[in-house]
């Protein structure tokens, strides 16, 4: 009879428990492959966890706490004093002492409208901080898409540089390992060994530019910058751009460098009120109490006013200079309006020509490039294709899928900077 307190041992289990443990002991010890991302996905996992964005959350929070202390009336200014009362009757000599004290309280209160004016101000403030917040979360989301765009390009690019410079590499070692007869063989041997060479350059350069914009977008994400990220690859659809008129119109109600201009310029038309106001002085109320005791007691209770009189400052320097800054204001609203309306019409031009650009290619020019830089390696190999149609069928192949992922991520660029212009998604 085996003993109570023996350790179990799957050795001697039965082989079905055993299986079981040994299952379950590899779903612990072997992690689940992480789903590829989508771009989607990684543009909602920017913009919740990228650390700045916590800055322009504070900065709504100052801009509110501003406009609390904007609506804050001053405090009254208490006053007390205790003392002697003596009094001395001049017919009689008389010498009488008592108590006194006095209580006085002073409290400020500004012109009418300048409390609500300092508000208004405030208020301009926080909108100004929740169009940052607005238009760093665009920024931050499209930054993410072009960089996911850029991977998924580079990928496509590396992969290609690779392919044709293993190719080369597989190719000079099978020659440099015969023993050429002549010069031609042995320079072609040389010829392909170069072009190995230089590819692989080529695929060094793809993979530094691709390691790069990883490390940029794990960072965005709030990752380490050594982070694995996979993309899932995407198609890529490029529709026509709408008509300009429309754009324009989008953008000037939309546009968020424009409608901080106006948030700006409605500000300094709140702060030319408030100089004006500022004219017309505070008024300061003073009730208080006194009491003074000896044969007899007084009291005395009154309150007192008290005002500056507006007679040689009336506050003109200060007014001058604000309708000076709102002046600067309504230029630099016109100005940006101007710039914007540049900034759009380059970009939907931009957009235009690569769509129209790439509209002129086969969907599957890419693939045949890909299969006639295969077929020419076959036929190089059996000596039916020369050497300067092999290399530049191959150089073409690297060409074109340069062309067509620097034309597309042009176009993605142009499509992403509209959106940002006009505020709103093309579809």
């Amino acid at each position: 009879m085996e003993s109570p307190n023996k350790p179990f041992n799957t050795l001697t289990c039965p082989p079905r428990v055993a299986r079981s443990l040994f299952f379950f002991l590899g779903f612990l010890v072997c992690p689940l492959r992480a789903e590829p991302y989508t771009i989607d996905s990684l543009v909602q996992k920017a913009l919740t966890n990228h650390p700045e964005l916590r800055f322009y959350e504070a900065q709504i929070d100052v801009a509110t706490a501003g406009k609390t202390k904007a609506g804050e009336i001053q405090n009254p200014d208490l006053m007390t004093g205790v003392g002697n009362w003596r009094v001395v009757d001049l017919g009689t000599a008389n010498l009488t002492n008592g108590p006194t004290w006095a209580v006085q309280l002073t409290q400020t209160f500004d012109w009418p409208g300048r409390l609500s004016l300092r508000k208004a101000i405030a208020q301009k403030e926080i909108e100004l901080a929740e169009l940052g917040l607005a238009q760093f979360r665009s920024a931050l989301a499209a930054r993410v898409r072009t960089l996911s765009w850029n991977i998924l390009a580079g990928q496509e690019k590396t992969k290609a540089a690779e392919e044709v410079a293993n190719r080369f590499q597989l190719l000079s070692e099978v020659l440099l390992q015969r023993d050429p007869a002549g010069a031609a063989p042995r320079l072609e041997a040389r010829i392909i060994q170069a072009s190995a060479l230089t590819l692989g350059a080529d695929a060094t350069l793809a993979r530094n530019e691709l390691a790069a914009a990883r490390f940029e977008l794990n960072q965005l994400l709030g990752e380490k910058a050594e982070s694995p990220l996979e993309l899932r690859m995407e198609n890529l659809t490029l529709n026509p751009p709408p008509a300009l008129e429309p754009l324009l119109a989008q953008a000037r109600q939309r546009n968020f460098d424009l409608r901080s201009r106006i948030r700006e310029v409605e500000q300094q038309g709140f702060q030319v009120k408030l100089a004006e106001n500022e004219r017309w002085p505070s008024i300061t109320v003073q009730p208080y109490l006194q009491r003074q005791t000896n044969n007899t007691r007084e009291t005395q209770i009154g309150i007192g006013v008290s005002v500056p009189l507006p007679l040689w400052n009336r506050n003109k320097g200060s007014i001058e200079a604000a309708r000076a800054r709102e002046a600067q204001a309504e230029v630099m609203l016109t100005a940006q309006v101007r710039q914007l309306e540049r900034d759009v019409a380059a970009q939907a031009s931009h957009y235009k020509i690569h769509v129209e650009e790439l509209a002129k290619w086969p969907a599957d020019m890419l693939q045949s490039f890909r299969q006639a830089a295969a077929e020419a390696d076959e036929h190089y190999r059996l000596g039916a294709l020369p050497l300067s149609t092999y290399t530049e069928l191959q150089r073409q192949y690297i060409d074109s899928v340069k062309a067509v992922l620097e034309s597309q991520l042009g176009a993605v660029d142009a499509r992403l900077q509209l959106e940002q212009l006009t505020g709103t998604k093309m579809n």
